[in-house]
């Protein structure tokens, strides 16, 4: 049985007042020194046997309609334990990032502040639905 998980992120253009309230929190809570803070949603899936081509089209045509709104969000989606690359600017020849991410989630070393939570970014070794093998 593999897990799946699949990260959802507003898109960077689009505001996000629960992100912005936390960050009002911080400063109130004394914790300074935290750039910004943005929020998403995590997908955590058990699904049966290995992951093949015609699941993961599956599964992002699940995450892509069902798991986030393609409209204001981005999601990201790999089985867990695979490491999940970033090339924003905050993570680009970062070598923590490169070898799973300095404990931020998802392996990203931004934790998805410096790209979005892009969902460029799959690590189930298959591609998007309509995409070209």
């Amino acid at each position: 049985m593999a897990r799946v998980v699949v990260d959802v992120m507003l898109k960077p253009e689009i505001l996000d007042p629960q992100g912005r309230a936390v960050m009002g929190a911080l400063d109130r809570l004394g914790l300074t020194g935290v750039a910004s803070v943005r929020q998403g949603k995590r997908f955590e899936l058990e699904v049966e046997g290995e992951i093949d081509v015609e699941l993961s089209e599956r599964l992002h045509e699940l995450a892509g309609s069902l798991l986030s709104n393609p409209v204001i969000e981005d999601y990201e989606i790999y089985e867990e334990g695979d490491e999940v690359g970033c090339d924003c600017a905050d993570c680009a020849g970062d070598a923590e990032s490169a070898e799973g991410g300095a404990g931020a989630e998802g392996g990203c070393a931004c934790g998805g502040a410096g790209c979005g939570g892009s969902s460029e970014v799959v690590d189930i070794e298959s591609v998007r639905p309509g995409e070209p093998t």
